[in-house]
């Protein structure tokens, strides 16, 4: 028989139904999400429209050219070198020469901090060979992630003739989160002026926000003319990071204000939750074992974002046996922790056994036997 232990979370406690989030307010932009760092949607806005994403492309770029720092394929020491068809992009551009060398670590600085299209191109060829086998990247990986409304076409976002990049608010919110989940890229996406060449080649941050919101952290900004003024923002306060994605919006000032009030809405009515597990029991007795007890160990537990109305209102429920039969391995599922608001399942953590307790044998079990047998003789 299972023990349930169930307690209501310490931290506020309130009794009665959650009340219902606060509307929105009318946005600029043709099309808008609010996720969080998990993928979480909390507010979405024509999120599904397929637009053209500008510069915001170069999300997926940098993912997968920090995905391969991370899995080890290249360094950022290693050296770039600027082919002819890198160089003759338009745009916001470094103004890279053919057979020109950066370190990749420059190349995603003036992509972060500059939106260089050439820099995009050309980290794009030293990764997959080509920018058209780099795009299939690009596309394989954004179904790995979910994205059901988003076609790249080129590495980063300048489109020209028939061809155009499209994708949805929605998805680049998803492909951000996943970009968040690499630390590193923060050391170029929070950058407001640096410089590469040694020092010869300033560069701007083309994100203001960096400035202007409070716990900005980046990622990315874009705009040509057929796709309107585009942003994929991204904050922390209070352990909850959010990310605001808009596109198509009619003006730069449009897009800075439908950004920071998709934020603003998010940190107004969402908060950070980690469970407290000390309820857990410390072990639990093990029969037919070599020690009488195994130590419980329940996983890091992420946090979780919710209704700040409805954290007063969550339900931890221990789920663990009253005993357990040897043999016991190390690390083996034994029980779950988990958190229910209003009776749906918010999120669970396993419990396991932290140490390995072996099976006595049959000379254990019937010395034990003759022990409690004289032992109930006396």
């Amino acid at each position: 028989m299972k023990r349930i232990l169930c307690a209501l979370l310490s931290a506020i406690m309130l009794t009665g139904g959650a009340a219902a989030l606060p509307a929105m307010g009318p946005l600029h932009a043709k099309s808008a999400a609010l996720y969080d760092a998990s993928g979480k949607m909390l507010y979405e806005f024509n999120a599904e429209e397929r637009l053209q994403p500008a510069s915001v492309t170069k999300i997926m770029t940098m993912l997968l050219a920090i995905e391969a720092v991370d899995r080890g394929d290249v360094a950022l020491t290693d050296m770039v070198t600027g082919s002819a068809y890198a160089a003759s992009m338009g745009g916001t551009q470094i103004w890279l020469k053919e057979g020109e060398q950066l370190s990749l670590d420059e190349m995603i600085k003036a992509i972060a901090v500059g939106s260089a299209n050439d820099c995009a191109v050309a980290v794009g060829e030293h990764l997959a060979g080509t920018e058209a086998a780099f795009v299939e990247k690009m596309n394989s990986r954004a179904q790995e992630l979910g994205c059901t409304g988003t076609t790249f076409v080129n590495a980063n976002g300048l489109d020209a003739g028939e061809q155009k990049t499209m994708t949805t608010a929605r998805d680049l919110a998803l492909i951000s989160a996943e970009l968040l989940k690499h630390p590193k890229i923060l050391d170029y996406t929070t950058i407001w002026m640096d410089s590469i060449r040694g020092g010869q080649f300033q560069l701007a941050n083309t994100n203001k926000m960096l400035r202007s919101y409070k716990g900005l952290i980046g990622l990315k900004t874009g705009y040509i003319s057929e796709a309107g003024f585009c942003i994929s923002a991204a904050a922390r306060r209070d352990n909850m990071t959010l990310i605001a994605t808009v596109m198509a919006a009619p003006t730069k000032e449009d897009r800075m204000a439908d950004a920071s009030a998709l934020l603003n809405y998010g940190f107004a009515n969402f908060v950070s939750y980690t469970p407290d597990l000390s309820g857990l029991p410390k072990a639990l007795p093990v029969d037919l074992g070599k020690e009488k007890t195994v130590a419980l160990a329940a996983e890091t537990a992420d946090s979780v974002t919710i209704e700040k109305e409805k954290a007063g209102e969550l339900e931890t429920r221990i789920n663990v046996p009253d005993q357990l039969s040897a043999p016991v391995v190390q690390g083996q599922r034994v029980g779950e922790i988990v958190i229910v608001s209003h009776g749906a399942e918010l999120m669970k953590v396993p419990v396991t056994a932290a140490q390995t307790v072996e099976r006595k044998s049959l000379f254990g079990i019937y010395t034990d036997f003759l022990r409690a047998a004289l032992m109930k003789g006396a």
